[in-house]
């Protein structure tokens, strides 16, 4: 089969153009991307397609990098397509950073710009010329970096590229390439007399990939054969189409997890290990919006929080994320910039009336009222005091370490903390809870404990009535 007819054959596997479709072609000026500009403009007819194409100069080759910039200029005149050029200096964006990968930097920025062009002209494609041999070199760097079945993938033929502007609808990234070899380009290039432009640095074995490509394929293929390139692209086409009905399951199982940002712990343990991973990084995407920089490492701290016999355990997780586990519930919350001071808070609490305590988000109110035997609490948010028993004002302030209470019907005392942890309070809850006080006694500990201090009885003729409202109710 000729390139060409390959290239139908994909086009048509994947379902990559539609007729009046934009199609923005990423040209560097190489061998591959040289006949993807060749075979685009003969097919554009017959798909009928708007063509476009872009050129980023990456400044890492000087004056070759322009001759590029210019050569692909050329062509593209040549065909009547019209070129979006850029220049950017990836040297000097690495040395101002500090740190990062050129291949990596490069690969964002060209990326972006094809991105941005794309959206700023109304294309809703951008094509690569990417190809099988790419392919397997992806697989097996993913491979050496202990990827899981999502990166062993490889590349997909399609896939939507992520736009810098929000308010801009992502194009398609299409590869019309993939399922032909290197050698299959080369030659179609020779046989139509092609000319393209040769890249110096992809003979540097530094980096991984052409280290993979230029030393460990070789070696491989000299073990085994020639058609390596097509197992392994074809492998990865069998991951992918696998990790695609993994992934509905996956969502799927979500549903009974919970997308909300807290899950239960029981309701992941219930699952096989493998399921496990699958369900938190689905869970994390959901919430986090992206799974960006999260790794193999990441998922297996989050399990071991929910497997272990600890009521509580948070870590730190990348994009600004904290895990948070309390008692049953694990949580995800943005992380804050810095530590800062610890909530510590005191009021008076006035006889009759109301007051708004914001750290806690809420408010207590007050009321005098005469007392019967059968008078009792609503609920745990609600405490009678004997009126006869109290002074004109009582503090209200949160907790703090040390701080001991008498249970009702106790005579000793009970440290705050242990009733905090037999009741399963937060440690949020904990920081900011209002403790009602008389002097250096505490009375109440709303919906968690009640002094035997000032309580009601058979003497009491006038109660206090204090009643706690959430602000957000």
């Amino acid at each position: 089969m000729t390139l060409e007819g390959k290239v139908r054959d994909t086009i048509r596997k994947y379902e990559m153009f539609s007729c009046g479709d934009g199609v923005l072609l990423g040209v560097s000026g190489g061998p591959d991307s040289m006949a993807l500009l060749t075979l685009m403009s003969r097919l554009r007819e017959e798909y009928g397609l708007r063509l476009a194409l872009a050129h980023l100069v990456h400044g890492v080759r000087g004056e070759e990098g322009r001759k590029d910039a210019q050569f692909v200029a050329e062509m593209a005149e040549k065909l009547g397509i019209p070129i979006h050029l850029k220049e950017v200096d990836l040297p000097r964006m690495k040395s101002e950073g500090g740190t990062g990968n050129l291949e990596a930097m490069g690969r964002k920025e060209r990326y972006g710009f094809f991105a941005c062009v794309a959206g700023k002209f109304g294309l809703n494609k951008v094509a690569t010329g990417h190809n099988r041999d790419d392919q397997a070199e992806t697989l097996l760097m993913w491979l050496l970096r202990g990827s899981g079945r999502k990166g062993l993938g490889g590349m997909p033929p399609v896939r939507k590229l992520t736009s810098r502007d929000p308010g801009k609808v992502s194009p398609w990234l299409v590869r019309p390439l993939i399922e032909a070899s290197r050698q299959e380009i080369m030659d179609y290039l020779t046989e139509h007399g092609l000319e393209y432009r040769t890249d110096q640095t992809n003979l540097d074995i530094r980096p991984l990939r052409n280290w993979i490509r230029h030393r460990l394929l070789p070696l491989i293929r000299e073990r085994t054969d020639s058609r390596v390139s097509e197992r392994m692209a074809r492998l990865a086409e069998i991951l992918r189409d696998e990790e695609r009905v993994l992934d509905r399951i996956t969502w799927s199982g979500l549903e009974r997890l919970g997308r909300e940002s807290t899950f239960m712990c029981e309701d992941l343990l219930q699952e096989d290990r493998a399921v496990q991973r699958r369900l938190v990084r689905a869970w994390l995407e959901s919430n986090a919006g992206c799974l960006r920089g999260v790794t193999f490492d990441h998922v297996e701290a989050v399990l071991h929080i929910v497997t272990q016999n600890s009521p509580h355990g948070r870590i730190s997780l990348p994009g600004g994320w904290e895990l948070v586990r309390q008692y049953e519930a694990v949580r995800l919350v943005k992380r804050k910039s810095g530590r800062g001071e610890a909530v510590r808070y005191s009021y008076v609490l006035p006889r009759e009336g109301e007051l708004v305590i914001p750290e806690a988000g809420v408010k207590l109110q007050n009321s005098r009222c005469s007392f019967s035997d059968l008078q009792r609490p609503r609920d745990n948010l609600e405490a009678l005091f004997d009126l006869v028993c109290l002074p004109q004002a009582l503090t209200v302030r949160n907790f703090r370490p040390g701080d001991r209470f008498q249970p009702l019907g106790m005579c000793g005392h009970k440290k705050v903390k242990d009733l905090f942890i037999e009741k399963k309070v937060p440690l949020p809850v904990r920081r900011t809870l209002p403790l009602v006080l008389r002097g250096e006694e505490i009375l109440w500990i709303p919906q968690y404990g009640r002094s035997d201090v000032a309580k009601t009885g058979s003497q009491t003729r006038e109660v206090l009535k204090v009643r706690l409202t959430f602000l957000n109710v």
